[in-house]
């Protein structure tokens, strides 16, 4: 379910990372921070209009990037993943890209642009994220149905409000306020396709295998545009503005084709689902 540049690159250069950083002992959210600060630094030099700060913005890009895919490569290594991890992850996505956004930004309007642009960043900022947790739902409901439930990330939000009420604000507050985002996050996923988590709940034995096989062909086709709302098509599409000098027509893409493809990836997902529920009941 990974694309080329995933597979290729970033999943090579992100073990060889990950083996760097297990001699080294760091831990995976350390890995995370560190990258999350590679991208927020990446984002301020996309302000600057000159293109040798945005190259180096880009470089640094690339490596936040490769540091993201080796936390989580790191965590498996060294068997310290958790969803507290996850949702700090998913916070330093965030950041890097609210950086991005808000520099984006500042040069607009620095060179006499509109403020209107913030306006336009903000819608853009809440598309990413709808656009981010969809693709990264479907990228786990494949691998669930498909590849077995080992694979995927793929959690229930009732049981993550069970974990969450376990734990004390004042005896854990980082990880209940990880674990508070988590659930967020994952409450939004189910939101976004509720017919999902119906047919998660009723691939049990004896359904479970071919709700798998059928769930397997159905949504196979549709792993291209689910990887279109991955990281490395906004970045491609983010350097290639910058190259041209008009980093803000970034935030109409964000809007129109990104967004777009989510509609299109939510009603086939959500028709697969409905199909495949009504098949499994009769």
């Amino acid at each position: 379910v990974e694309a080329y540049i995933d597979l290729y690159f970033y999943r090579k250069l992100g073990y060889q990372l990950a083996l760097i950083f297990a001699r080294l002992r760091m831990t995976p959210a350390q890995v995370t921070l560190l990258g999350a600060t590679l991208g927020i630094a990446a984002g301020h030099l996309y302000f600057y209009r000159d293109l040798r700060w945005n190259l180096l913005g880009m470089l640094l890009h690339v490596l936040c990037n490769a540091f993201d895919n080796a936390d989580g490569q790191l965590a498996r290594l060294t068997k310290q993943g958790s969803r507290a991890g996850r949702a700090l992850d998913g916070l330093a996505d965030n950041l890097v890209f609210v950086s991005v956004y808000a520099h984006l930004c500042l040069r607009y309007t620095s060179d006499g642009g509109s403020h209107f642009v913030w306006l336009l960043a903000l819608a853009a900022g809440a598309s990413h994220s709808m656009q981010s947790a969809a693709g990264d739902y479907f990228r786990n409901a494949y691998l669930y149905f498909a590849e077995g439930r080992g694979r995927a990330e793929l959690d229930a939000s009732e049981a993550l409000q069970a974990d969450f009420d376990r734990l004390r604000w004042r005896e854990q507050p980082v990880k209940k306020f990880l674990h508070r985002l988590y659930l967020n996050y994952t409450r939004q996923q189910e939101w976004l396709v509720p017919c999902l988590d119906e047919l998660k709940r009723f691939a049990t034995p004896p359904n479970d295998l071919p709700i798998a096989n059928a769930y397997r062909s159905a949504s196979r086709p549709l792993i291209k545009w689910t990887n279109l709302l991955a990281t490395n098509p906004r970045m491609i599409l983010l350097f290639a503005l910058l190259f041209l000098g008009q980093p803000a027509w970034y935030f109409v893409a964000e809007l129109t084709l990104f967004n777009l493809v989510l509609l299109y990836l939510l009603r086939q997902e959500n028709a697969i689902c409905r199909r495949l529920l009504a098949v499994s009941r009769t």
